[in-house]
Protein backbone atom coordinates (compact mmCIF):
# COMPACT_ATOMS: atom_id res chain seq x y z
CA UNK A 1 0.00 0.00 0.00
CA UNK A 2 1.14 3.46 -0.78
CA UNK A 3 1.20 5.23 2.53
CA UNK A 4 2.60 9.09 4.02
CA UNK A 5 2.49 10.52 7.15
CA UNK A 6 1.11 13.73 7.47
CA UNK A 7 -1.13 16.82 9.63
CA UNK A 8 -4.65 17.00 8.50
CA UNK A 9 -6.28 20.44 9.31
CA UNK A 10 -9.49 20.94 10.23
CA UNK A 11 -12.59 21.66 8.50
CA UNK A 12 -12.76 24.76 9.60
CA UNK A 13 -9.27 25.96 8.10
CA UNK A 14 -10.08 23.63 5.13
CA UNK A 15 -13.44 25.92 5.03
CA UNK A 16 -11.24 29.35 5.22
CA UNK A 17 -8.52 28.19 2.41
CA UNK A 18 -11.13 26.88 0.52
CA UNK A 19 -12.84 30.14 -0.06
CA UNK A 20 -9.61 31.83 -0.81
CA UNK A 21 -8.72 29.45 -3.51
CA UNK A 22 -12.04 30.27 -5.07
CA UNK A 23 -10.95 32.99 -5.55
CA UNK A 24 -7.77 31.65 -7.43
CA UNK A 25 -10.49 30.06 -9.60
CA UNK A 26 -11.02 33.39 -10.91
CA UNK A 27 -7.35 34.17 -11.98
CA UNK A 28 -5.91 33.70 -15.18
CA UNK A 29 -4.98 30.31 -16.28
CA UNK A 30 -6.68 28.98 -13.76
CA UNK A 31 -8.61 26.30 -16.00
CA UNK A 32 -4.92 25.39 -16.89
CA UNK A 33 -4.17 23.89 -13.84
CA UNK A 34 -5.24 20.80 -11.46
CA UNK A 35 -6.70 21.61 -8.53
CA UNK A 36 -6.49 19.22 -5.89
CA UNK A 37 -9.91 17.96 -3.71
CA UNK A 38 -10.68 20.22 -0.45
CA UNK A 39 -11.32 16.67 1.54
CA UNK A 40 -7.15 15.55 0.49
CA UNK A 41 -5.59 18.62 1.94
CA UNK A 42 -2.86 17.88 3.88
CA UNK A 43 0.56 18.56 5.23
CA UNK A 44 3.30 15.46 4.16
CA UNK A 45 5.25 15.04 6.70
CA UNK A 46 7.32 12.18 5.02
CA UNK A 47 6.15 9.88 2.01
CA UNK A 48 6.73 5.92 2.68
CA UNK A 49 5.35 5.10 -1.08
CA UNK A 50 4.99 1.32 -1.63
CA UNK A 51 4.93 -0.25 2.12
CA UNK A 52 4.65 -4.19 2.29
CA UNK A 53 1.47 -4.84 4.59
CA UNK A 54 3.69 -6.52 6.93
CA UNK A 55 5.56 -3.86 7.65
CA UNK A 56 2.64 -1.52 8.63
CA UNK A 57 2.81 -2.58 12.23
CA UNK A 58 6.35 -2.20 12.83
CA UNK A 59 5.92 1.36 11.19
CA UNK A 60 2.23 2.03 12.80
CA UNK A 61 4.49 1.40 16.45
CA UNK A 62 7.55 3.87 15.38
CA UNK A 63 5.21 6.38 14.47
CA UNK A 64 2.89 6.34 17.83
CA UNK A 65 6.09 6.74 19.26
CA UNK A 66 7.24 9.79 17.35
CA UNK A 67 3.95 11.09 18.45
CA UNK A 68 3.93 10.43 22.04
CA UNK A 69 6.98 11.85 22.30
CA UNK A 70 5.94 15.30 20.34
CA UNK A 71 3.71 17.75 22.57
CA UNK A 72 0.52 19.56 20.89
CA UNK A 73 1.32 23.10 19.00
CA UNK A 74 -0.23 25.61 17.04
CA UNK A 75 -0.57 26.05 13.49
CA UNK A 76 -1.97 27.99 10.75
CA UNK A 77 -2.36 28.54 7.48
CA UNK A 78 -0.65 30.89 5.79
CA UNK A 79 1.06 32.52 2.49
CA UNK A 80 1.86 30.19 -0.43
CA UNK A 81 4.56 29.47 -2.77
CA UNK A 82 5.65 26.66 -5.79
CA UNK A 83 7.66 24.02 -6.70
CA UNK A 84 9.19 25.37 -10.02
CA UNK A 85 6.30 25.54 -12.60
CA UNK A 86 4.69 22.36 -11.20
CA UNK A 87 3.21 22.97 -7.96
CA UNK A 88 1.45 25.84 -5.98
CA UNK A 89 1.06 25.57 -2.18
CA UNK A 90 -0.32 27.08 0.59
CA UNK A 91 2.52 27.26 3.75
CA UNK A 92 2.18 27.69 7.52
CA UNK A 93 2.98 29.62 10.32
CA UNK A 94 2.80 29.06 14.31
CA UNK A 95 5.08 26.77 15.82
CA UNK A 96 6.33 25.33 12.63
CA UNK A 97 10.06 23.80 14.35
CA UNK A 98 7.53 21.60 16.20
CA UNK A 99 6.13 20.64 12.54
CA UNK A 100 9.56 20.20 11.58
CA UNK A 101 10.89 18.22 14.01
CA UNK A 102 7.62 15.83 14.15
CA UNK A 103 8.03 15.25 10.13
CA UNK A 104 12.29 14.12 11.32
CA UNK A 105 10.65 12.07 13.26
CA UNK A 106 8.05 10.37 10.77
CA UNK A 107 11.16 10.07 9.00
CA UNK A 108 13.43 8.84 11.43
CA UNK A 109 10.86 5.91 11.96
CA UNK A 110 10.37 5.07 8.73
CA UNK A 111 14.61 4.55 8.66
CA UNK A 112 14.30 2.81 11.74
CA UNK A 113 11.72 0.31 10.14
CA UNK A 114 13.58 -0.06 6.79
CA UNK A 115 12.20 1.47 4.24
CA UNK A 116 14.08 2.82 1.99
CA UNK A 117 13.99 7.02 2.11
CA UNK A 118 15.25 10.12 -0.03
CA UNK A 119 18.03 11.76 0.85
CA UNK A 120 17.09 13.87 3.73
CA UNK A 121 16.22 17.82 3.28
CA UNK A 122 15.01 20.23 5.03
CA UNK A 123 11.27 20.24 5.71
CA UNK A 124 9.30 22.55 3.93
CA UNK A 125 5.60 22.79 5.08
CA UNK A 126 3.38 22.92 2.05
CA UNK A 127 -0.14 21.95 1.56
CA UNK A 128 -0.88 21.29 -2.68
CA UNK A 129 -3.61 23.47 -3.70
CA UNK A 130 -2.90 22.83 -7.20
CA UNK A 131 -0.57 21.43 -9.89
CA UNK A 132 0.17 22.29 -13.77
CA UNK A 133 -1.60 19.63 -16.15
CA UNK A 134 2.02 18.61 -17.23
CA UNK A 135 3.24 17.27 -14.13
CA UNK A 136 2.59 13.97 -13.94
CA UNK A 137 4.64 13.33 -17.41
CA UNK A 138 7.88 13.90 -18.89
CA UNK A 139 6.15 14.20 -21.69
CA UNK A 140 5.84 18.06 -23.67
CA UNK A 141 2.27 19.03 -22.64
CA UNK A 142 0.30 21.64 -25.09
CA UNK A 143 0.21 24.81 -24.33
CA UNK A 144 2.66 27.21 -22.43
CA UNK A 145 6.00 25.69 -21.69
CA UNK A 146 6.17 27.23 -17.84
CA UNK A 147 2.90 28.31 -15.76
CA UNK A 148 3.68 31.97 -13.98
CA UNK A 149 2.10 31.52 -10.49
CA UNK A 150 3.08 35.28 -9.64
CA UNK A 151 -0.55 36.66 -9.60
CA UNK A 152 -1.64 33.15 -7.35
CA UNK A 153 1.37 33.76 -4.59
CA UNK A 154 0.09 37.97 -4.61
CA UNK A 155 -3.38 36.33 -3.90
CA UNK A 156 -2.06 33.72 -1.07
CA UNK A 157 0.36 36.45 0.03
CA UNK A 158 -2.88 37.96 2.40
CA UNK A 159 -4.39 34.61 3.66
CA UNK A 160 -3.79 34.14 6.97
CA UNK A 161 -5.91 31.24 8.34
CA UNK A 162 -7.51 30.99 12.06
CA UNK A 163 -4.49 28.51 14.39
CA UNK A 164 -5.34 25.82 15.52
CA UNK A 165 -3.83 23.23 17.65
CA UNK A 166 -2.15 20.16 16.13
CA UNK A 167 -3.40 17.39 18.41
CA UNK A 168 -2.50 13.76 16.20
CA UNK A 169 -0.33 12.17 13.61
CA UNK A 170 -2.15 10.40 10.98
CA UNK A 171 -0.48 7.40 8.78
CA UNK A 172 -2.54 7.96 5.73
CA UNK A 173 -3.27 6.07 2.52
CA UNK A 174 -3.23 7.00 -0.96
CA UNK A 175 -5.17 5.39 -3.57
CA UNK A 176 -3.96 6.34 -6.91
CA UNK A 177 -6.62 6.98 -9.83
CA UNK A 178 -7.62 3.92 -11.86
CA UNK A 179 -10.22 4.51 -14.34
CA UNK A 180 -8.27 6.51 -16.53
CA UNK A 181 -10.94 9.05 -16.79
CA UNK A 182 -8.52 13.02 -17.18
CA UNK A 183 -8.61 14.31 -13.82
CA UNK A 184 -9.23 12.17 -11.59
CA UNK A 185 -7.44 12.08 -8.43
CA UNK A 186 -6.17 10.13 -6.29
CA UNK A 187 -8.09 9.37 -3.09
CA UNK A 188 -6.74 9.46 0.60
CA UNK A 189 -7.89 7.50 3.69
CA UNK A 190 -6.45 7.81 6.78
CA UNK A 191 -5.34 4.01 8.15
CA UNK A 192 -4.43 5.09 11.82
CA UNK A 193 -3.85 8.12 13.71
CA UNK A 194 -2.09 8.80 17.19
CA UNK A 195 -2.51 11.90 20.17
CA UNK A 196 0.49 13.76 20.21
CA UNK A 197 1.87 13.69 23.79
CA UNK A 198 -0.35 10.82 24.74
CA UNK A 199 1.46 8.71 27.51
CA UNK A 200 0.06 5.77 26.14
CA UNK A 201 -2.26 3.86 23.76
CA UNK A 202 -1.58 2.08 20.57
CA UNK A 203 -3.28 4.63 18.17
CA UNK A 204 -7.09 4.78 17.10
CA UNK A 205 -7.59 2.61 13.35
CA UNK A 206 -10.03 4.79 10.73
CA UNK A 207 -13.23 3.03 10.53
Amino acid sequence: MRLFAAVLPPKDAVRELGAAVDELHRLPGADGLRWTARPGWHFTLAFYGEVAEETVPELSERLARAARRTAPFPLALHGGGHFGDRALWVGAEGDVPALRLLADRAEAAARKTGLPMEVHRRYRPHLTVARTRASRSAAPAPGPASVDFAAYLSALDAFAGREWTVGELCLVRSNLPQSGVPGEQPRYETVASWPLGAADGPGTAAG
